[in-house]
């Protein structure tokens, strides 16, 4: 009873490595990876917010999903880095319950806007005639704050189960960044009630979100596929494809990363999936949407055309 009673003042995160070189070598690594990241989605804010020509709900949709990535790997990243060059592996109690909060909150806001993202290519696509009014301001600026409103949500929601268990043993966490997972794991309570009905609501979410997706695509894929035109055809799925590569990215590797079960020693590959979670989604965006998409190239050479024009 009196070590329950301690009050856990902070938490021991898990090292890439206990060589020096090597957590200098990976303090390195997670630092270009997140300058790199950072680079590319504040570009893309950029870009969509100055050019008129993407002022269109599809871009809109897309420049959230860059700021929820940026704020997503921001969370993670940026410790990670410190403690390995520091050689100091901990977190505040304040930090890692912040960390679940905010992790929580963009990735369940991530999830709801890839979804809005793949009702917008439905309606573009399958009902073009009666895309704006369908996709009206008033209808793409409501889904982008129902995203915002149910990550505050989960975030709120998971945090608040997660950090309402009694935590009186280990305070090392098998990860590198605090996740509900691995504080499930080190905590000593018995009864998981509060938490399971957070993970079982927030489960229903992703399948429905999941499901929701499976089916614009099934209509999109039909649609094209009747569409007589060779060209027309490969333009629908240029602007399909990007899409279904993120979504693939971050809903399985958040899915390997929340449902498999935690291990007592974790390995180097289960360190690996974690990274394929929290930084590799953020960092491809904004590689997947810009090299297969000629407005944002477009808009980048009128970018750089009027620095060009100004700096002369």
């Amino acid at each position: 009873m009196n070590n329950r009673t301690l009050v856990v003042m902070e938490f021991f995160l898990m090292e890439f490595s206990h060589t020096r070189e090597l957590q200098v070598l990976h303090a390195s690594l997670f630092l270009l990876i997140y300058l790199a990241t950072l680079m590319g989605n504040l570009l893309i804010i950029a870009l969509v917010t100055l050019d008129q020509c993407l002022h269109t709900p599809m871009y809109f949709f897309l420049k959230n999903l860059s700021f929820f990535d940026l704020c997503l790997i921001s969370i993670i990243v940026p410790k990670s880095v410190l403690n390995s060059l520091s050689s100091k592996s901990t977190i505040s109690l304040p930090g890692c319950v912040l960390q679940v909060l905010l992790v929580i909150h963009f990735a369940g806001a991530e999830v709801f806007i890839l979804t809005a993202m793949s009702y917008d290519r439905y309606v573009a696509i399958c009902h073009p005639l009666h895309y704006e009014v369908i996709m009206s301001r008033g209808v793409y600026v409501c889904m982008t704050a129902a995203s915002w409103f149910l990550g505050g949500f989960f975030g709120s929601l998971y945090s608040a189960g997660t950090f309402s268990l009694s935590f009186c043993g280990s305070r090392n966490l098998p990860q590198f960044f605090c996740d509900v997972p691995s504080l499930l794991k080190i905590s000593c309570s018995k009864s998981h009630i509060t938490i399971n009905v957070s993970v079982a609501v927030g489960i229903f979410y992703g399948f429905f979100c999941l499901l929701a997706i499976v089916f614009s695509y099934i209509y999109i894929f039909n649609t094209v596929l009747n569409i007589p035109s060779v060209q027309g055809r490969s333009k629908a799925f240029s602007t399909c494809l990007p899409h279904l590569i993120v979504v693939t990215t971050f809903l399985l590797t958040g899915a390997i990363a929340y449902l498999k079960p935690v291990p007592e020693s974790p390995s180097i590959l289960d360190l690996l999936v974690s990274v394929l979670y929290s930084v590799l989604p953020p960092t491809m965006n904004p590689i997947i949407y810009s090299l297969r998409n000629k407005e944002i190239k477009g808009a980048l050479r009128k970018l750089l055309w009027k620095l060009g024009g100004n700096l002369k």
